[in-house]
């Protein structure tokens, strides 16, 4: 007696199971993947999200502060216009007393006799152009001039007689001094 078994059915049954097993595992495997994929891909997209709403964040605060800059410049340049226009009536307020300085002191060193008839300054230089009545007086001029504390040492330019009149026409160069500034500097010229 032979014992015949029929293993095909069997062995039927098990492949269709194993490719039921292989198929479900491979569309497992497919919706995982895909679901990875996808993960990952909302994971990047969010991540790129918040880059861009920084790097937004960013541009804005850039230009935020290029304003701030640009004002900022805008107010120094506005305080160094200021700063100029206050040295430059400071420099006024302080020349105001030493005007009126100089004109005391050339009415305080006029000798009889000489009047000045044009007065022009260019600088810290005063020209002097005047009449005498003779020579001696022009040279008593000049000296009081130079031992003024407001002038340095004057300059006579020119002396010529006044036409048709008795008198002397003179022009002469005399440097202001500083209040303060030293006598040394006319023995030096």
């Amino acid at each position: 007696m032979t014992i015949e078994i029929n293993l095909l059915p069997w062995r039927e049954q098990r492949r269709e199971r194993h490719s039921k097993r292989f198929h479900l595992a491979l569309v497992a495997m497919a919706v995982v993947g895909l679901a990875g994929g996808a993960g990952m891909t909302l994971y990047y997209q969010h991540a790129l999200d918040i880059q861009q709403q920084r790097n937004a964040h960013i541009t804005d605060q850039s230009a935020r502060l290029d304003r701030d800059i640009r004002s900022i410049r805008e107010y120094e340049a506005q305080i160094e216009r200021l700063e100029a226009q206050i040295a430059v009536f400071q420099r006024l307020q302080e020349g105001r007393p030493q005007t009126v300085h100089v004109f005391n002191q050339l009415a305080e060193s006029l000798e009889e006799g000489v009047h000045y008839t044009q007065l022009t300054r260019q600088g810290e230089l005063l020209s002097l152009t005047g009449l005498a009545e003779n020579n001696r007086q022009v040279s008593d001029q000049l000296r009081a001039l130079g031992a003024a504390p407001a002038f340095a040492v004057p300059n006579l330019s020119e002396v010529e007689s006044d036409q048709g009149q008795d008198r002397r026409r003179f022009s002469l160069n005399v440097p202001q001094r500083m209040p303060g500034q030293p006598l040394a500097e006319e023995d030096e010229s």
